[in-house]
């Protein structure tokens, strides 16, 4: 019998009072190094809710993707969500495009885009454009709008916040993947698009995409610092099986970044509209507690503080979510998990492969006697190092909604 068919047979009703909630740090592993005087950020923020958690939760590690792989966002929450991430590859392009409300069609190939500097030579020098602001932001992708086709294929361009925006080409034959024309660091010029399949549909849409380039670009050669952007993760809309059909839950999601609001949207969850801060997404859990049965809460500074290198910032938004933490608990829910969906090291202001700690607190988690919620904590905790698509079924298992197997 497979794993997949087992968990399906044991699976019991949810019960009434089933509320299970997935807390995303993200990118929240990180690394003690001399020079972070060896210390975590979570070693080092003033978590005093989260430490009262900690003393009655169970704690281990997850792998991502597999040892040693670096994953971006998207399998890092596919993985989350209990989807093998090599088995259901999604493009991140398409879950920013439905993140930010496009209706993505047969046909439709879509690209995650950050605004970029280029220096006279057309070599990046900074890949975020220094976090342009959202004002800007919409501004320069009106003046992308002004290409409005290439080829046989319409351009849709919407804004998303800081540098990031989507780009979609809507087609009649197109697919992908397509490379990446972002070379991921700096000091290399901008990557000419290729398709990542041997198919004549993907092979149209990079040519596509490569026009797109000569047209737009000329657009802000006179902005700074965005006179350039970069396109990853073009990809069509894939076929996935949604979260209720696999796991019976009900599922909101609460996030102010697209992708995120994205990536739960494909998988069938109900985006959960009108929050920007930690503080507001713990207010709407508490206004929409009675409508699902599964909650996925999504915390994005984290992750920009250690790609920014930013050790200090890093430990204020641990800080500022555990200040949040106790409007949470006011509704608590049966089984709660905090974690990140991948590691963003300060010392290599980058995602990373390293194993990111998780917590998990319910009636039948135990504790593992350990007094914080840390890196170090968490290599002694009871659930030792797993990979992430498990954690679904540790949620469950813990809200007692498996059977016994066997005799």
């Amino acid at each position: 019998m497979k794993t997949e068919t087992l968990y399906q047979s044991l699976r019991l009703p949810n019960q009434p009072d089933t509320k299970l909630m997935l807390l995303v740090l993200d990118g929240i592993g990180d690394i003690a190094t001399v020079e972070t005087e060896f210390l975590t950020p979570l070693e080092a923020a003033n978590t005093p809710n989260l430490d009262e958690l900690a003393k009655a939760s169970a704690m281990g590690r997850m792998t991502p993707v597999a040892p040693g792989i670096t994953p971006g966002s998207g399998p890092g929450h596919l993985g989350l969500f209990g989807y093998d991430p090599l088995e259901y590859e999604v493009g991140r392009g398409v879950i920013e495009a439905l993140g930010l409300g496009i209706e993505l069609k047969p046909g439709d190939v879509a690209a995650r885009a950050n605004f970029c500097t280029l220096d006279a030579k057309g070599i990046v020098t900074d890949r975020r454009a220094g976090r342009i602001a959202t004002e800007v932001n919409e501004t320069l992708c009106a003046k992308l709008q002004k290409v409005k086709k290439v080829g046989n294929a319409e351009v849709i361009i919407r804004p998303g916040k800081s540098h990031r925006f989507v780009v979609v080409f809507r087609g009649k034959a197109l697919e992908g993947p397509l490379t990446d024309s972002d070379p991921h660091r700096e000091g290399l010029p901008i990557k000419k698009v290729e398709a990542a399949v041997k198919s004549s549909k993907a092979k149209e849409a990079a040519a596509i995409v490569n026009e797109f380039y000569a047209k737009a670009l000329p657009l802000l050669e006179k902005e700074r610092p965005a006179n350039g952007f970069l396109l990853r993760g073009i990809a069509h809309l894939p076929k996935i099986p949604t979260f209720e059909e696999r796991f019976g839950l009900k599922a909101g999601v609460i996030a102010a970044y697209p992708m995120y609001k994205g990536l739960a949207q494909l998988i069938g969850m109900q985006k959960l509209e009108g929050t920007n801060t930690t503080q507001e997404e713990f207010e709407k859990y508490l206004a929409e507690h009675a409508n699902y049965n599964y909650f996925f809460i999504h915390v994005k500074g984290t992750d920009m503080a250690g790609e920014d290198g930013n050790f200090a910032q890093k430990v204020a938004v641990i800080e500022e979510v555990d200040r949040a933490l106790p409007t949470l608990l006011q509704k608590k829910p049966m089984v709660l998990a905090i974690t990140g969906d991948h590691s963003t090291p300060v010392p290599m202001k980058s995602h990373s492969w390293h194993p990111q700690p998780v917590m998990i607190h319910g009636p039948v988690s135990g504790s593992d006697k350990l007094d914080r919620f840390t890196e170090t904590n968490a290599n002694r905790g009871s659930l030792g190092v797993f990979k992430s698509r498990n954690l679904i079924r540790y949620m469950l298992a813990n809200a007692k909604l498996f059977d016994k197997f066997g005799a």
